[in-house]
């Protein structure tokens, strides 16, 4: 039996179920426990946490902050008691982007208002959302082919967002009460060098763990990862990335083929280290 799923995101986010269908569904898998790691957001962790309540599942306070290292580098957050200014920043500029989003695609004639997608989708809004937009108005197959034709970089409605350094990111997630970890390692096409100097800067800054168990790693990758966090004295985490029908080939708790299998213990060590964290 699958055990915990620490990396999902609900409609507080980009993902399709709200944080309490996420918890129901976490329920009927026999998960006990998820994380809620919604992009940049806590706005989830009331909803979610209430539906664990009702449902018997254990959830845990997350985020998932965009950041630069180079490339553009995810760290999630674990234990979060709220957020810091920078945090709150980055949601600030992210409604920036997707009003002028929303304005190109009105400029081009599309009925599209931004005051109306966060009256229908929530408050924080993503690509995603206006990938929907395109497939329902008939310009697009799928959100998928909408990033392909529309929304990708170099393409009619990308506009680019600012994100903050790593080093800022990791100690704000520390300040903010919560355990910073790298997140899916391997999406940044980085060698053994490479990734190694990410994770010996980011530990430097606080990093606390390494995302060893996602979708679609094979048995190979899990083991070189789980060998970097012991090798650098780190936390192991894993998770899907679910993101419901916005990702629909990845399952919750199980990822793509039923290669996730996150243990339980793992959770537990997270949580120790969150208690230390505050203790300090």
């Amino acid at each position: 039996m699958r055990e915990i799923d620490l990396h999902i995101h609900t409609t507080a986010s980009d993902g399709t179920c709200t944080p309490r269908e996420a918890v129901r569904r976490a329920s009927e898998l026999g998960l006990r426990a998820i994380a809620v790691t919604d992009h940049d957001t806590i706005a989830g962790h009331a909803e979610a946490i209430s539906a664990g309540m009702d449902y018997g599942v254990e959830v845990v306070r997350g985020i998932e902050v965009s950041t630069r290292y180079g490339v553009s580098v995810h760290i999630l957050g674990y234990y979060l008691e709220h957020l810091v200014p920078l945090l709150a920043g980055i949601v600030n500029d992210r409604d920036v982007r997707n009003e002028k989003i929303a304005a190109l695609m009105a400029g081009d004639g599309l009925p599209v208002s931004y005051a109306e997608m966060k009256r229908r989708f929530g408050e924080a809004i993503g690509r995603p959302h206006f990938g929907r937009i395109l497939t329902e108005l008939g310009l697009a197959e799928s959100v998928s082919d909408a990033f392909d034709r529309f929304l990708s970089r170099d393409k009619r409605y990308f506009v680019p967002r600012r994100t903050v350094d790593i080093d800022s990111s990791v100690e704000a997630i520390v300040q903010s009460g919560g355990v910073p970890v790298l997140a899916h390692p391997f999406q940044y096409k980085k060698n053994d060098a490479e990734l190694r100097e990410l994770i010996e800067h980011c530990v430097v800054h606080g990093l606390r763990g390494i995302e060893c168990r996602y979708s679609g790693y094979d048995l190979g990758q899990v083991k070189y990862l789980e060998g970097l966090a012991e090798e650098y004295g780190l936390l192991k985490t894993g998770g899907s990335d679910f993101h419901g029908g916005n990702k629909p080939h990845i399952r919750l708790g199980t990822g793509i083929a039923g290669e996730l299998d996150v243990p339980y213990a793992w959770l537990e060590r997270l949580r120790e280290e969150a208690e230390k964290l505050h203790n300090t």
